[in-house]
């Protein structure tokens, strides 16, 4: 009777130990794959991108304004700088819709960043957290330099028209230079979009490499386990010949 309670218990510390090595087989890969994938959120890329491009989209359209006042050879005829002020307050007379949905992208865009950053990777910190200090710097441009460009353009009144004293009226720019500043104000926007999609682009790379790197490491230690289990199914096979 001793015999076959030892027996019983015996088996029953085996079938534990089979069970639990075949549950660690057949979840650890599952493991990996979890803790190795890119897990991030698609929904913010899909508004940062979009925001960016639009933006570049809308500095695209006045640069056949913004090039003969800043990279043309040819001094700017003072023709040319009546064309960009009616151009400029044409935007700024337009329906409020207009800068509203300028402003709703400008917020999706922000809004994007911010949810990439949540509970942030090591990817996230540097590539987002520059995107989001770049962004940044753009809508400082556009509330300092562009929107008030436009309202002076708007009510057409420059350098001595806005001096109150004569102190001032050799620190208030003049009309040419205020539209020059409003030109430049644009290139700088551009530029800092154009590094936004630069670090998105990298990021993606980053992870690119990143998940092709873990699915190689996977696909090695499977084999490695493979081999394993083959050498130990040769050695049983061995032992049982030579006995």
């Amino acid at each position: 009777m001793a015999l076959k309670s030892g027996s019983f218990a015996t088996f029953l510390i085996v079938c534990r130990e089979s069970i639990q090595s075949s549950y660690n087989l057949h979840h650890k890969p599952i493991f990996i794959n979890l803790t190795t994938s890119n897990t991030s959120p698609k929904t913010p890329k899909l508004t940062i991108k979009p925001a960016t491009c639009f933006f570049l989209g809308i500095i695209f359209s006045l640069f056949p304004y913004d090039y003969p006042i800043l990279w043309s050879t040819i001094p700017t005829p003072e023709s040319h700088f009546d064309y960009l002020e009616a151009h400029l307050k044409f935007l700024h007379a337009s329906p409020p819709l207009i800068p509203r949905i300028l402003h709703i992208v400008i917020f999706l865009g922000l809004a994007g960043l911010v949810a990439k950053l949540y509970k942030p990777s090591e990817s996230n910190m540097l590539f987002d957290g520059a995107s989001l200090v770049l962004y940044m710097c753009g809508v400082t441009v556009y509330i300092a330099n562009i929107v008030k460009g436009l309202r002076l353009a708007s009510a057409g009144q420059y350098g001595n028209a806005l001096a109150s004293t004569p102190e001032e009226r050799d620190q208030i720019l003049g009309r040419e230079d205020s539209l020059k500043v409003l030109s430049a104000s644009n290139t700088i926007l551009a530029l800092v979009l154009v590094g936004i999609l630069v670090l998105q682009a990298g990021q993606w790379y980053a992870e690119r490499k990143d998940d092709q790197e873990a699915e190689r490491f996977a696909k090695g230690k499977k084999s490695d386990e493979v081999e394993g289990e083959v050498a130990a199914v040769k050695g049983k096979n061995g032992s049982k010949k030579k006995n």
